[in-house]
């Protein structure tokens, strides 16, 4: 789904555009190199092929010159293909069995491959092989995606995380695992009402341009997509035509565009599955065909990039177009002998297409490679083919592949130019991937000339929380105590396919904890100043025992059966805060965002000390802290933890005991109130004894704001 600005359409159609014969296509030469010397070469372990009989070429999406050839033969490149390779192979060491390659994903810096059913790991930086663990059943596919925006950890996390599932397993048993370290390890994977789906998988895909996991069910020759999380999982993309294996790219960038295609069909999706149209194919202005399938023509090859997609078929077409929104046609170059068992496709940069075939060596084992480079925009510029000129001349924002982050209240502020051809009046669209997370509002008006005398047109777009602006129905936007992720992308509208460098521009924003920020605990009285602790010694590996009858390790209040020795890190603690057993302690939470000092947290928090010490409680109880409902407690919390330990309670599980949300009613009303801050006055109460206590602070309150200046 996509918000636009200025311009509300209906869902499009690609278009493929028969032309004549304008110019030839390309010219091949062949790379060839390191065979100056006859020199005895060997294969090492067991040489990969491809399952299926069409190629497929997977760049990585971050790393422009290292790409993986899938076909016959499989070649791994570290320079886009510009030296003769070995086939590519695994170590017999890993005992794989039958190498055959059914699946391949660049996972971050390395490349994963789905060999005999099993998913093996291969760092080309440094030439290691390793089996991933925790998968217990087979697969046959991965899907992920490579965020190539910044090194923001939230960046990372896209390019980190992986299915691995087995493609037309039954949806309602399918065992789907997850892994979030690039596929090292895998956990299974629950999806919610798994069990009531009907059908079978055709795929599970992490829509991180919805902030949603996709699952692709598969019945009676109809396809669809479910999804994971409010509100897009009340019910399913609409249904659209799944005859034989479909491919699925997901297109870099993280816009939700995805195309679908094997031998007799194209599909594309420009909103995460939700919308999925037929190729229509078209000869002038006239569409004479409503769906590729129906020109009885064979596609053998896809490629894609951020923008732009080209289609090789067996007869020796080459369709070329872009992926803009409301600009969705391709046109058809003039036929060329282009077409063979083992050529595949590339985008080597914008505009630049090559058709890449590896050729086998009588002399040498390694393959040399032919090249047809594809330069579209002077293929375009032929008067033959009568394709209209490009109306803006410039489209450019500060703001282009970046990535920014808003939370709670904060509000982002992006600016475009644009200037038009003289006399064309082009219609800019705002758009983000994930409406239901990140609201706009777009104004756009004259700003001066150009020297040449064009008018220069200014754009001013704001960025908040879709919950924020008030605008939406509830139904409509995502939860506010997720976070989530979204893409923001400026484009013409009907742009011609003549603009060929003119790219949409575009940056991710995250929308969650802005990492800037940061919770400092005021420490004016501290046990060195006091002379109670020396920070000298502090810092000289200094350590102390909790006795076994003070802490619980589990977090349950149960004594220990052991003393506990803890090492003090001075370095991320500095010296402790000094207290004293009969005053009621509640600590200072200051915010703080790139060095600077922003206010006094008044939000609700929780504490909760992190080796196990329950020698403390809480000044409030259910009752005295006017709790309407029964409140949350690290109990609770913890036995349904699983993995986070401390980091369990937070905004997204928090419910306060003061609200009409919570409705567990108030059966002990004489339990520790363990909540600190918001419209209570709780405190921590400690017992008598002496000693250092290591806390862990988390800020509960979900509709926590701060407005930074």
């Amino acid at each position: 789904m996509l918000l636009l600005l200025m311009v509300a359409a209906a869902a499009a159609t690609l278009r493929l555009c028969p032309l004549a014969r304008a110019q030839p296509l390309c010219r091949t030469h062949t790379v060839r190199t390191g065979k100056v010397f006859h020199t005895r070469q060997r294969i090492q372990g067991d040489r990969l092929y491809f399952s299926s009989m069409t190629t497929r070429l997977i760049k990585h999406p971050c790393k422009k010159n290292v790409a993986l050839y899938l076909g016959r033969q499989v070649f791994l490149t570290t320079d886009n293909f510009e030296s003769s390779l070995l086939p590519f192979s695994i170590p017999t060491s890993m005992q794989v069995g039958t190498p055959k390659v059914t699946s391949a994903h660049f996972a971050g810096p390395v490349l994963l491959l789905v060999l005999n059913q099993k998913v093996y790991i291969y760092d080309y930086e440094v030439n290691s092989w390793n089996a991933s663990v925790g998968i217990k059943h087979p697969v046959s596919h991965l899907s992920g995606d490579n965020c190539c925006y910044s090194e923001h950890p939230s960046c990372m996390d896209i390019s980190n995380s992986v299915f691995a599932y087995l493609h037309g397993d039954q949806v309602s048993e399918a065992n789907i695992y997850f892994s979030d370290s690039c596929g090292y390890t895998f956990q299974k994977f629950a999806y919610e009402r798994q069990a009531e789906l009907a059908g079978s998988l055709g795929g599970v895909f992490y829509f991180h341009s919805l902030s949603q996991v996709g699952l692709l069910l598969i019945d009676q020759g109809k396809a669809m997509f479910c999804y994971s999380h409010h509100p897009v999982n009340h019910s399913f993309g609409l249904p659209f035509d799944y005859n034989g294996t479909l491919d699925i790219l997901i297109t870099p960038g993280q816009k939700g565009i995805l195309i679908f295609w094997f031998e007799k069909s194209l599909l594309v999706s420009w909103n995460a599955g939700q919308l999925v149209d037929p190729v229509e194919v078209k000869e002038g202005r006239q569409i004479v065909y409503s769906s590729l399938s129906e020109a009885k023509v064979t596609i053998h090859t896809v490629a894609a990039n951020e923008n732009e997609l080209a289609v090789l078929t067996q007869e020796n077409h080459l369709y070329y177009g872009n992926l803009g929104v409301l600009s969705r046609s391709l046109v058809k170059f003039a036929d060329q002998n282009i077409w063979s068992q083992e050529a595949a496709l590339m985008f080597t940069n914008v505009g630049m297409l090559e058709i890449l075939t590896p050729l086998p060596d009588s002399v040498f084992l390694a393959f040399d490679f032919q090249k047809c480079p594809v330069n579209i925009q002077a293929i375009l510029m032929d008067p033959k083919l009568q394709v209209d000129v490009c109306k803006v001349e410039l489209l450019q924002g500060e703001f282009e592949n970046k990535m920014y982050t808003i939370d709670m209240n904060s509000a982002l502020e992006l600016t475009a130019l644009m200037i038009p051809r003289p006399g064309m009046s082009p219609v800019p669209l705002v758009m983000v991937s994930n409406p239901h997370s990140l609201g706009l509002q777009a104004v756009i008006y004259e700003d001066g000339y150009t020297y040449d005398g064009n008018t220069k047109h200014r754009l001013n777009i704001s960025l908040m929380q879709q919950h924020h602006w008030g605008r939406a129905d509830p139904n409509f936007t995502s939860s506010i105590r997720r976070p989530t992720m979204s893409t923001i992308t400026v484009d013409i509208a009907n742009k011609e396919i003549s603009c060929v460098d003119l790219k949409p521009l575009t940056a991710l924003v995250s929308v969650g904890c802005d990492l800037e920020k940061k919770i400092v605990i005021q420490n004016e009285i501290t046990a060195c100043y006091n002379g109670i602790l020396d920070p000298v010694a502090l810092q000289d590996n200094y350590s102390y025992v909790i006795e076994r009858d003070a802490y619980d390790p589990n977090f349950w209040g149960q004594k220990a059966t052991r003393d506990l020795v803890v090492h003090y890190h001075y370095e991320q603690l500095g010296c402790p805060h000094l207290v004293y057993y009969d005053t009621p302690w509640k600590p200072v939470v200051e915010l703080w965002r790139g060095g600077k000092f922003k206010e006094v947290v008044e939000a609700e928090y929780v504490l909760l000390e992190v080796n196990g010490l329950f020698t403390y409680t809480y000044s409030l109880t259910a009752g005295t802290a006017f709790c309407t409902a029964q409140p949350q407690n690290w109990t609770t919390i913890l036995e349904h933890a699983g993995d986070k330990g401390l980091f369990a309670w937070d905004r997204e599980n928090y419910v306060s005991c003061h609200t009409d949300d919570n409705k567990a009613p108030l059966r002990w009303p004489d339990v520790p109130y363990q909540i600190l801050g918001g419209p209570t006055d709780n405190k921590v109460v400690f017992d008598q004894r002496n000693g250092m206590y290591i806390f862990f602070l988390s800020i509960v309150d979900p509709h926590y704001r701060v407005q930074l200046g």
